[in-house]
């Protein structure tokens, strides 16, 4: 009896539906534990701090920002779809949008960042808000850190002729990845930017 070939493995793989969606979503669980618990310290130690900048007189709201990580989780349903239709060059087109929207974002995190540590002078170690602060806004600029990883090893593939048809539903969950640091990124603006403040 002679054993399935890698390519007959690998199309069983890619026609599966299931395996990739549910992974993800047992992912997206886990981590929105991980972000819940984050949250709730944030929340819970609100004016807390004793000493040095208050949330209030540092934090600057981020639109801009939100308004890009926002619209690429329209840029990445879009390349998706077209991914279906087996319209590649619109699909690499609309991938590398939804790289360049998440890349602003994180570049302005990291500026927002560089702000806040050498001219108001909030670092990590500085008080409870710098503590609360820096680690639930990392978190999340870590996930987006290793969804712009993705999006750019896919756009690469893409770019040399490797992606096609056959890997909509790969990328569908990568997509569904990508919403859940947006929709993470709601929540955290609304509790820092908004409620914290």
């Amino acid at each position: 009896m002679s054993l399935p070939s890698a390519a007959v493995v690998e199309n069983d793989v890619l026609r599966n539906p299931a395996r990739g969606p549910v992974g993800m979503y047992c992912l997206i669980a886990a981590e929105t534990a991980i972000f819940a618990i984050f949250v709730v310290a944030y929340i819970f130690y609100i004016g807390k701090s004793v000493s040095g900048p208050q949330p209030g007189a540092v934090l600057r709201l981020p639109v801009f920002a939100t308004i890009c990580l926002l619209s690429s989780s329209i840029t990445i349903h879009v390349a998706v779809k077209f991914l279906q239709t087996a319209r590649v060059v619109s699909f690499s087109l609309w991938w590398a949008l939804t790289f360049a929207l998440g890349a602003i974002f994180l570049t302005a995190t990291f500026r927002e960042w560089h702000h806040l540590i050498y001219e108001d002078g909030l670092t990590i170690q500085t008080n409870l808000f710098g503590t609360t602060y820096y680690s639930l806004v990392g978190l999340h600029a870590f996930h987006v850190t290793v969804g712009l990883i993705a999006l750019l090893t896919v756009l690469v593939l893409a770019l040399r002729g490797d992606v096609g048809k056959q890997h909509a539903e790969r990328t569908g969950v990568l997509s569904m990845y990508w919403h859940f640091v947006d929709v993470v990124w709601v929540v955290v603006f609304l509790v820092v930017y908004v409620i914290g403040r």
